[in-house]
């Protein structure tokens, strides 16, 4: 996996994290068109896969305002269909964050699209700015220690001198809407007449953008996790703190996390404000080396660090034990969870700046963070990084409607997680209001994107059929309550 941005705070940053998918096909017939000769897919092999795929470059336009002006590179994956006789349009990978690089997430997309790609292509592009397609990339930050590193030592000079190793001609122009047009010149290069989107987290901000600019290109869309145009990317606090509550009930709902921690709650309110009052430094065993290092841990390392973890069903399952552990002043089960952001986390956070600086941060107003801030889990916590890079960062400004809600008649499937901290199902019910023939699934027991779920298998249903209120949902249902980690041992 390529070197990604190192930044101080990379590791604390609230982001969108998981991707978003798109699938390619035509309206009534899915027939496969001649492939354009300014692309050339070749067989290789991507880590994580066994099995040849194919690997090609597409030239476009850095500036789509400039004829004749610099052209970047980009990198395209395909994971080719089992069975492709029946010329089946693909499946396109729209990669979330902002920030994430499609091809880089090929191997566990392999596994959890199966369904899906015993019959469709996979197309898999790296977002300018992300992966092999001019990443914003800098220098890695030298002695970076992610158990020292603390939210009050990420600065605004770290965050220019971070902008002045970016190796690209126009900033401005690593913009969603110039994704779109790379995802588009992309479908074109491969010879397809539509395609059918996927997006998770922001990838559904991305195919919403995809569903305003090229609608006549688009058979269905599935949009994962909404993050919803009307909605600027950035206030987590509330949703974070709605996700925090109901990981509290239902530990209370379940006997055994109960009885093991009766007063989590207050636990987790008391370890806040003693940290907050006095950070706590320790050495420890490095959770992976073994070795002794230092480890720094304050409020904000904390939330941040909780916080990251109600992404996952896999993931809250430890959080219970790791507050209470903390709150007895052990904090080696913390160190552990840290010890996951070792060598970055998969997010090339120059393009995840550069996007949310100028497409969702000037629509935020001071009452709108005030508002965001009053919460019961981190406060204003997931503000901070944004206000320090975002009052630096080099200006573009988005389209006119860029921020209107979109409009469109195309069959559209849209999945929430009712656990969700950062796209929360409320964020589903915008696109839920405009696209007049979609339908808006809540899971109950799934947090940020739902593929680790059977939600492919409904997915693969409605690529078929493309009637959105007459999906086989039962399966759901058997999705399996919240279960917690009860003890040092491990067991649920």
């Amino acid at each position: 996996m390529p070197a990604f941005i190192k930044i101080k705070l990379s590791h604390y940053l609230l982001m969108i994290t998981v991707g978003a998918f798109s699938l390619i096909s035509s309206a009534n017939a899915e027939d496969k068109t001649t492939t354009s000769a300014n692309i050339v897919l070749e067989n290789c092999h991507l880590k994580g896969i066994k099995s040849q795929v194919k690997c090609g470059k597409l030239s476009v336009p850095e500036n789509y305002n400039v004829k004749g002006g610099t052209n970047l590179s980009l990198n395209i994956a395909v994971l080719p269909a089992i069975d492709n006789s029946d010329n089946k349009t693909p499946f396109m990978f729209l990669a979330g964050g902002p920030g994430q690089a499609a091809v880089e997430l090929a191997a566990p997309l392999w596994s959890a699209l199966n369904d899906i790609r015993k019959t469709r292509d996979i197309i898999l592009v790296d977002q300018r700015g992300t992966g092999n397609s001019n990443p914003l990339t800098c220098e890695e930050v030298e002695g970076q220690n992610v158990y020292q590193l603390t939210q009050k030592e990420f600065t605004i000079e770290e965050v220019q001198k971070c902008i002045a190793e970016f190796k690209v001609g126009d900033l401005a122009q690593y913009n969603s809407e110039n994704a779109i047009r790379d995802f588009d010149a992309v479908r074109a290069a491969l010879g397809y007449k539509q395609v059918n989107l996927y997006g998770g987290s922001y990838g559904t901000r991305a195919a919403l953008v995809y569903m305003r600019m090229f609608p006549e290109n688009i058979r269905s869309v599935v949009l994962d996790g909404v993050g919803p145009i009307e909605v600027p990317i950035g206030l987590f606090g509330k949703s974070s703190a709605r996700s925090f509550e109901l990981l509290l009930e239902h530990c209370k709902q379940e006997q055994a996390c109960n009885e093991a921690y009766p007063n989590l709650a207050n636990e987790f309110n008391q370890l806040k404000a003693r940290l907050d009052k006095t950070p706590v430094v320790i050495n420890i065993p490095h959770p992976r080396l073994g070795t002794q290092t230092k480890f720094v841990i304050d409020n904000d390392k904390l939330i941040s660090n909780l916080r990251m973890q109600l992404y996952s069903i896999e993931m809250r399952t430890l959080v219970p034990l790791v507050i209470h552990q903390a709150y007895l002043e052990n904090y080696m089960p913390l160190a552990g969870l840290l010890a996951q952001s070792e060598g970055g986390m998969g997010m090339y956070i120059g393009l995840t700046f550069n996007i949310v600086c100028n497409e969702d941060i000037p629509r935020i107003t001071n009452e709108m963070f005030a508002n965001d801030a009053d919460n019961s889990f981190g406060g204003n916590n997931s503000h901070l990084a944004w206000h320090t890079a975002c009052s630096v960062w080099p200006k573009y400004r988005p389209s006119a409607e860029f921020s209107e809600s979109v409009t469109a008649d195309i069959p559209t499937l849209i999945l929430s997680g009712e656990l969700d901290p950062v796209t929360p199902p409320s964020n589903g019910e915008y696109p839920a209001k405009t696209l007049t023939n979609s339908h808006h699934i809540v899971i109950k027991n799934s947090s940020h994107t739902s593929l680790g779920t059977c939600a492919p298998k409904i997915i693969n249903e409605f690529l078929t059929t493309l009637k959105v209120n007459e999906l086989d949902e039962t399966c759901l249902e058997e999705l399996p309550t919240e279960s917690f980690m009860t003890n040092l041992n491990g067991s649920i």
